[in-house]
């Protein structure tokens, strides 16, 4: 420690020295250090002047748009009748679902053989080809504006750009054949409930002119009466609908689905009740008939209704997916970066070769120490034992 003490400048000399000893061989094989990254870095540029060049093509464009505040008008005005098209017209369609049909196999495979790609990626089977064309196209979508960017990658730049815009075509294709938006699904759900309602509406008016309809019968029947049946009817129709729709996602102790049991339950005691009251005996037939009619045919007006808001609503998305910027045909590459592939090989090689360098002179000053001299010489003889 007294030793210490009387001489404090012992460690940083030693530092000082150690850092010699590091700038040494550096400076001895300085003509190694300037010569060696510049071949390497000359040596890749050649390499990259020999990859293909590659050209990139974008395409943007703007998914389709909700008509959400139509939809809930319709549904408002739909009453009770709101519960059948709840379970079939509350799904979004969110950019990245957009993303997702453009990356399904059914687009890849019509790009594939739209362009041949099995022979441009030199590929024997076709998955080989969907992993090269999901490698040359990147797909996204902005967060901020609701944008989606297509980039293709090619040899060919004319093709990069049609490979882009096929990817937009294909899209609309395939939402041209799938119910996606909000309008398209209540356009879709209200034009089945109309066909089946029209079906039924027919059947109940000839069964109704079967049992003697004229309008000396009409008058007899009270006709509001009747209406409200048919209201009542409607809406317990709706209630039960809905309610199976409920079940499909929820358990029965959820309180939406105790809910609407309970809804159903009164509408359908309330149906029961008007049915005994207005039960005239002889004519409780003819009653019968004539009301499923009047409720028939006030499903029929409201799904009529429904479907031709569905349909304007459709209408007014137009082609759905608006192309922003279309894909032009690039007239300059975008990889390879030769110059940055150059500096990168150059720096890479400068540290691989000090490293060597230092390594190497770290291996000789330790095989100048006598025991570990020794133990290399020790070493040298088991790898040379082993060998044999």
């Amino acid at each position: 420690m007294q030793d210490h003490l009387s001489n404090p400048a012992a460690d940083p000399q030693e530092d000082g020295l150690s850092l010699l000893d590091l700038a040494l061989p550096l400076a001895e094989h300085l003509k190694l250090l300037i010569l060696g990254p510049l071949l390497i870095g000359l040596a890749a540029l050649g390499i990259a002047f020999v990859i293909p060049p590659m050209f990139t093509a974008t395409t943007v464009f703007l998914p389709p748009q909700q008509q959400q505040s139509s939809a809930s008008a319709a549904l408002s005005q739909l009453g009770a009748l709101a519960g059948l098209a709840g379970g079939a017209a509350g799904i979004k369609s969110p950019a990245d679902q957009y993303v997702a049909l453009m990356q399904s196999t059914t687009v890849v495979d019509r790009l594939i053989d739209r362009f041949k790609l099995m022979a441009v990626y030199e590929s024997d089977y076709r998955f080989e080809a969907r992993k090269e064309l999901a490698k040359n196209v990147r797909i996204s979508a902005g967060k901020k504006d609701g944008l989606i960017t297509v980039e293709a990658d090619d040899t060919d730049p004319k093709r990069a750009a049609d490979l882009a815009n096929a990817h937009v075509e294909e899209l609309r294709l395939l939402t041209s054949q799938l119910s996606l938006t909000e309008a398209q699904q209540r356009r879709a759900f209200f034009e089945v409930q109309l066909q089946q309602t029209r079906d039924r509406l027919t059947k109940a008016q000839q069964k109704l002119e079967a049992s003697g309809f004229n309008p000396g019968a009409l008058k007899a029947e009270p006709k509001a009466a009747a209406e409200g049946y048919a209201k009542l009817k409607a809406e317990l129709t709706a209630a039960e609908v809905r309610l199976q729709t409920l079940r499909r996602g929820l358990v029965d102790s959820a309180p939406e689905v105790q809910q609407q049991q309970t809804l159903a339950s009164a509408l359908r005691s309330q149906l029961n009740a008007l049915e005994r009251s207005s039960d005239l005996g002889g004519g409780s037939e003819y009653i019968s008939k004539f009301r499923e009619f009047k409720y028939q045919e006030t499903l029929f007006e409201l799904f009529s209704r429904q479907y031709e808001m569905a349909r304007l609503d459709e209408s007014r998305e137009g082609a759905l997916i608006q192309v922003v910027d279309v894909a032009q045909v690039p007239e300059k590459k975008s990889k390879p970066k030769r110059a940055l592939i150059a500096v990168a090989a150059t720096v890479a090689g400068l540290l691989v070769l000090v490293v060597f360098v230092l390594m190497r002179h770290s291996w000789g000053r330790s095989a100048q120490d006598p025991e570990t001299a020794e133990k290399m010489s020790r070493l040298r003889r088991a790898l040379a034992l082993r060998g044999r």
